[in-house]
Protein backbone atom coordinates (compact mmCIF):
# COMPACT_ATOMS: atom_id res chain seq x y z
CA UNK A 1 0.00 0.00 0.00
CA UNK A 2 1.55 3.62 -1.07
CA UNK A 3 1.74 5.77 1.93
CA UNK A 4 0.04 9.36 1.47
CA UNK A 5 2.13 12.06 0.71
CA UNK A 6 -0.38 14.16 1.84
CA UNK A 7 -1.27 13.21 4.98
CA UNK A 8 0.06 15.53 7.91
CA UNK A 9 3.03 13.67 10.33
CA UNK A 10 4.06 14.50 13.67
CA UNK A 11 7.67 15.22 14.39
CA UNK A 12 9.17 11.94 17.04
CA UNK A 13 12.05 13.13 18.11
CA UNK A 14 12.84 9.53 18.96
CA UNK A 15 12.38 8.50 15.86
CA UNK A 16 14.38 11.32 13.96
CA UNK A 17 17.51 10.27 12.14
CA UNK A 18 19.09 12.44 14.30
CA UNK A 19 18.18 11.01 17.10
CA UNK A 20 17.65 7.43 16.65
CA UNK A 21 18.77 6.51 13.01
CA UNK A 22 16.32 3.64 12.38
CA UNK A 23 18.77 1.66 11.11
CA UNK A 24 20.77 1.20 14.58
CA UNK A 25 17.64 1.40 16.77
CA UNK A 26 14.77 0.90 14.72
CA UNK A 27 15.01 -3.08 13.94
CA UNK A 28 16.74 -4.02 17.41
CA UNK A 29 14.36 -7.05 18.81
CA UNK A 30 14.04 -6.84 22.84
CA UNK A 31 12.87 -9.29 25.08
CA UNK A 32 9.18 -10.02 25.35
CA UNK A 33 8.31 -8.07 22.22
CA UNK A 34 8.93 -4.93 20.80
CA UNK A 35 11.23 -2.61 18.82
CA UNK A 36 13.50 -0.57 20.83
CA UNK A 37 12.30 2.86 19.29
CA UNK A 38 8.84 2.40 20.35
CA UNK A 39 10.05 1.70 24.16
CA UNK A 40 12.17 4.48 24.34
CA UNK A 41 9.38 6.45 23.12
CA UNK A 42 7.41 4.63 25.62
CA UNK A 43 9.82 6.01 28.52
CA UNK A 44 10.04 9.20 27.27
CA UNK A 45 6.45 9.58 27.86
CA UNK A 46 6.05 8.34 30.84
CA UNK A 47 9.33 10.72 32.74
CA UNK A 48 7.87 13.63 31.10
CA UNK A 49 7.12 15.76 33.63
CA UNK A 50 3.01 16.87 34.69
CA UNK A 51 1.97 19.88 32.77
CA UNK A 52 -2.12 20.73 33.01
CA UNK A 53 -3.42 22.00 30.09
CA UNK A 54 -4.56 25.78 31.08
CA UNK A 55 -6.94 28.45 28.94
CA UNK A 56 -6.52 31.97 29.84
CA UNK A 57 -9.32 34.23 28.94
CA UNK A 58 -10.50 37.05 29.70
CA UNK A 59 -13.96 39.30 29.13
CA UNK A 60 -15.27 42.51 30.05
CA UNK A 61 -15.46 42.34 33.80
CA UNK A 62 -12.71 39.47 34.59
CA UNK A 63 -9.55 37.48 33.66
CA UNK A 64 -10.18 33.85 33.91
CA UNK A 65 -8.19 30.50 34.33
CA UNK A 66 -8.95 27.22 33.15
CA UNK A 67 -6.80 23.79 33.85
CA UNK A 68 -7.86 20.66 33.12
CA UNK A 69 -7.06 18.44 35.52
CA UNK A 70 -8.36 14.69 34.90
CA UNK A 71 -7.64 12.06 37.49
CA UNK A 72 -6.71 14.55 40.23
CA UNK A 73 -8.71 15.24 43.17
CA UNK A 74 -9.85 18.62 44.41
CA UNK A 75 -8.20 18.40 47.58
CA UNK A 76 -4.99 17.66 45.75
CA UNK A 77 -5.06 21.43 43.94
CA UNK A 78 -3.88 24.29 45.58
CA UNK A 79 -4.30 28.01 43.99
CA UNK A 80 -1.98 30.15 45.37
CA UNK A 81 -1.21 34.26 45.11
CA UNK A 82 1.85 35.98 46.15
CA UNK A 83 3.18 39.57 44.76
CA UNK A 84 0.48 39.09 41.82
CA UNK A 85 1.53 35.77 40.73
CA UNK A 86 -1.22 33.01 40.73
CA UNK A 87 0.27 29.95 40.81
CA UNK A 88 -1.96 26.65 40.28
CA UNK A 89 -0.19 23.59 42.42
CA UNK A 90 -1.41 19.89 42.98
CA UNK A 91 -0.91 16.19 42.48
CA UNK A 92 -2.29 13.25 40.55
CA UNK A 93 -1.83 10.17 42.34
CA UNK A 94 -1.32 7.03 41.07
CA UNK A 95 -4.48 4.45 41.76
CA UNK A 96 -2.85 1.41 41.08
CA UNK A 97 -0.90 -1.49 43.79
CA UNK A 98 2.15 -1.96 42.25
CA UNK A 99 1.84 -5.72 43.83
CA UNK A 100 -1.57 -7.00 42.34
CA UNK A 101 -0.85 -5.02 39.28
CA UNK A 102 1.49 -5.60 36.21
CA UNK A 103 1.74 -2.44 33.82
CA UNK A 104 2.78 -3.86 30.50
CA UNK A 105 1.97 -0.34 28.74
CA UNK A 106 1.65 3.09 30.64
CA UNK A 107 0.81 6.24 29.49
CA UNK A 108 -0.55 8.36 31.95
CA UNK A 109 1.45 10.58 34.28
CA UNK A 110 1.77 10.85 37.52
CA UNK A 111 3.12 13.22 40.14
CA UNK A 112 3.45 17.06 41.15
CA UNK A 113 2.68 19.64 38.89
CA UNK A 114 2.81 23.23 39.04
CA UNK A 115 1.71 26.51 36.35
CA UNK A 116 2.31 30.07 37.26
CA UNK A 117 0.76 33.34 35.95
CA UNK A 118 1.63 36.78 36.58
CA UNK A 119 -1.69 38.62 37.19
CA UNK A 120 -2.29 42.01 34.98
CA UNK A 121 -2.48 45.32 37.60
CA UNK A 122 -5.59 45.25 36.72
CA UNK A 123 -6.51 42.13 38.22
CA UNK A 124 -8.21 42.71 41.69
CA UNK A 125 -6.84 39.51 43.11
CA UNK A 126 -8.81 40.19 46.54
CA UNK A 127 -12.00 39.22 45.07
CA UNK A 128 -10.59 35.74 42.96
CA UNK A 129 -12.75 32.81 43.01
CA UNK A 130 -12.04 29.50 42.14
CA UNK A 131 -14.31 26.57 41.47
CA UNK A 132 -13.49 22.94 40.57
CA UNK A 133 -15.73 20.76 38.96
CA UNK A 134 -15.05 17.26 36.69
CA UNK A 135 -11.83 17.68 36.55
CA UNK A 136 -11.56 21.48 35.65
CA UNK A 137 -10.80 24.34 37.82
CA UNK A 138 -11.72 27.42 36.89
CA UNK A 139 -10.39 30.86 38.65
CA UNK A 140 -11.72 33.96 37.98
CA UNK A 141 -10.25 37.28 38.73
CA UNK A 142 -12.40 40.40 38.47
CA UNK A 143 -11.01 43.22 36.96
CA UNK A 144 -10.46 46.91 38.68
CA UNK A 145 -12.74 49.53 37.07
CA UNK A 146 -11.04 51.66 34.68
CA UNK A 147 -9.28 54.54 35.77
CA UNK A 148 -10.88 57.34 33.50
CA UNK A 149 -8.45 60.59 32.54
CA UNK A 150 -10.34 63.24 34.17
CA UNK A 151 -10.20 66.29 32.40
CA UNK A 152 -8.53 69.98 34.23
CA UNK A 153 -10.10 72.98 33.35
CA UNK A 154 -7.52 75.44 32.37
CA UNK A 155 -8.21 78.87 34.23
Amino acid sequence: MAEDTKSVKRWNPFRDEAFFPESVFGDWELPFGGRLAKRLESAARRTAPLSPAVDLAENEASYIVTAELPGVAKDDVTVELHEDVLTIRGEKKSEREETKNRSHWVERSYGAFSRSFTLPPTARAEEMRASFKDGVLRVEIPKKEEVKPRQISIK
